[in-house]
């Protein structure tokens, strides 16, 4: 089986980029309510709906949510290109709706992702909010899962561009993490039954994307909703998607959620913990944040009227305008950064910095500038 082609033929032409919000979802919720439950289940604070879509009707029960954070929305794409598999009567399709039922939330916090922010409009982050449930956004996810019961929750998240793959000189595309329960970190059942799908699913991915697998880190918050539901003695699995190469709208990372939406659940769910599933979990390289979306090398500067050469790099910022997500690159760090990466990177070889007559980039600046007053660089890229 071919999952990259399944997560091709099967994704969702209507949610493209990385504005998703709840008007772009609701006409294909309303396009499942015949092959699936769709039910609203609540209110965010300013009052847009929140839904859930239920599958299936297998014994294995399992949560899931997408968009958390507003300005996260590629995990909601991959989910609805899966909903897009599971809506149709293949013979393994059939076979995952008997074998479980998913409960998912497509997204959790409507008003943030209207205002493309992480936080939700009374600027609460609800990731950090499983424990007080002050939100309402929380509080129905808590009546949900109180209500639902399920076996294992899917907490489902994008990362930045920053992260890499420790030990290589590649991007994190997808990153797991079974979340601590204690202080400690320490590694119970619970913990271990989540580890068991994350390996499975790092092996779907390395077909696909060697190396390009990552393992959150593991520091414990009893206020973050993985921690949280892992101490109600719930299996959760954080997924963080990532950046793939030269795709900032997130287009083919989101072919990796289906992947590892698929993968997680192709086989039973067992309660036997195979020996070495500690030992291959904790193989996967850590993420770490090695890279900036741009870095120019070797760059003459002025610097009170001594001439030196340095290095610097620039990072996109995201930002709504017009119903619309532009990148804009500003410049980020100035220094050897000879332990980081860049996803496109110059060797401007000794050439003169120019910005305005200025000499010497400036973080915080847009990253507009001129080499030797001839070579133009807008927006990051180098204008040919």
């Amino acid at each position: 089986m071919d999952s990259l082609q399944l997560a091709t033929e099967y994704l969702e032409p209507k949610l493209k980029g990385k504005y998703i919000h709840l008007d772009v979802i609701f006409p294909l919720l309303e396009s499942f309510k015949n092959v699936f439950e769709i039910t609203e289940i609540g209110k965010s604070v300013q009052q847009r709906s929140i839904y859930q879509v239920q599958i299936g009707t297998g014994k294995t029960k399992i949560l899931m949510w997408s968009q958390m954070h507003g300005n996260e929305p590629t995990t909601t794409k991959g989910l609805f290109d899966f909903f897009n598999f599971l809506s149709k009567d293949s013979e393994l399709a059939q076979q995952i709706k008997n074998k479980y039922t998913l409960l998912c939330i497509p997204m959790l916090n409507p008003d943030g992702a209207f205002a493309y922010t992480r936080e939700n409009a009374n600027s609460v982050d609800l990731n950090r909010d499983a424990y007080l449930a002050s939100q309402p956004e929380m509080k129905l996810l808590r009546i949900l899962y109180e209500e639902f019961k399920p076996d294992y929750c899917y907490n489902l998240h994008d990362q930045r561009t920053i992260f890499g793959t420790e030990g290589f000189n590649l991007p994190a595309t997808m990153s797991f993490l079974a979340p601590a329960f204690n202080n400690d970190r320490d590694y119970n059942e619970v913990r271990m039954k989540a580890i068991v799908i994350i390996n499975k699913m790092n092996r779907a991915l390395q077909e696909y994307i060697p190396y390009q697998i990552g393992r959150f880190d593991d520091s414990y918050n009893v206020n973050c909703t993985g921690d949280y539901f892992t101490t109600q003695n719930t299996p959760t699995i954080l997924f963080e998607a990532g950046y793939f190469q030269m795709d900032y709208d997130r287009d083919e990372s989101r072919k990796y959620v289906f992947i590892s939406l698929l993968s997680s659940l192709l086989d039973n769910y067992e309660n036997v913990i195979v020996d070495n599933e500690l030992d291959n979990y904790l193989r996967i390289p850590q993420n770490n944040k090695r890279f900036f979306d741009f870095i120019y090398k070797n760059v003459k500067i002025i610097d009170n009227s001594v001439e030196k050469i340095i290095n610097f790099a620039a990072q996109y910022d995201e930002v709504l305008e017009n119903n619309e997500i532009y990148f804009k690159a500003k410049i980020s760090k100035v220094s050897d950064l000879e332990e980081y990466s860049g996803h496109t990177e110059y060797d401007c070889e000794s050439m003169l910095f120019s910005e305005n007559g200025i000499n010497i980039p400036e973080i915080g600046k847009e990253a507009n500038f001129y080499l030797n007053n001839l070579t133009e660089f807008n927006n990051g890229m180098k204008i040919i």
